[in-house]
């Protein structure tokens, strides 16, 4: 056999062998960043309710409720992954502009891959909206515009465009001044049934 033919088996052989390093080295970090992942804390928490839904709850304690078929996969592995990088999602993207943050997050699940086709806009949503209208009511009664109502409040304009809107949620202490100015009252009150 040709020298020539030697040199080409041990090439093959090296190169081989070092593929078979990297391969493995790869695999290390690729483990041990994996694991560095799943060991960073997150507020959000996640949870699979049943074949079709995952259900996110906020730091601020609002559920949120993704279809997704996570459910369907036998690796506990990799739904334990699929919710930690959820949560993960949720928390980069938390914002008090519910409706932006909902709109990050779908932007997320897709470029990362998360398995979902949709979401709802919360469980607080239709408290928003009811507090929105009312304040645009109470605003609107005293002939009062927003930019003025904003600008007595502290509150940027586009925020207190939102918070009418139902789509910024907002804390007790922006109430409580929006409340003041419009000569109103804040007052906890019984969900109706």
């Amino acid at each position: 056999m040709p020298i020539e033919n030697y040199f080409y088996i041990f090439a093959a052989y090296f190169n081989l062998k070092v593929a078979a390093t990297l391969i493995n080295t790869a695999f290390f970090f690729m483990d041990k960043n994996l694991k560095k992942f799943m060991e960073a804390p997150t507020r959000s928490r996640a949870q699979i309710l049943d074949r079709y839904y995952v259900e996110v709850q906020t730091p601020d304690g609002e559920l949120f409720k993704i279809i997704s078929d996570i459910a369907k996969y036998d690796s506990v592995e990799y739904k334990a992954y699929v919710l930690h990088l959820i949560e993960f999602i949720f928390d980069r993207n938390y914002s008090d502009d519910k409706e932006q943050m909902v709109n990050r997050i779908i932007r997320d699940f897709d470029l990362n891959a998360v398995p979902s086709m949709g979401m709802n806009s919360g469980n607080r949503q239709s408290e928003r909206i009811r507090i929105g209208r009312r304040i645009r009511e109470l605003r609107e009664a005293k002939k009062m515009e927003a930019r003025d109502l904003a600008l007595l409040t502290g509150i940027d304009a586009a925020n207190l465009s939102r918070i009418e809107q139902g789509k910024y949620s907002t804390g007790i202490d922006i109430l409580s001044r929006i409340c003041v100015i419009l000569d109103a009252h804040l007052d906890l009150i019984p969900n109706q049934q």
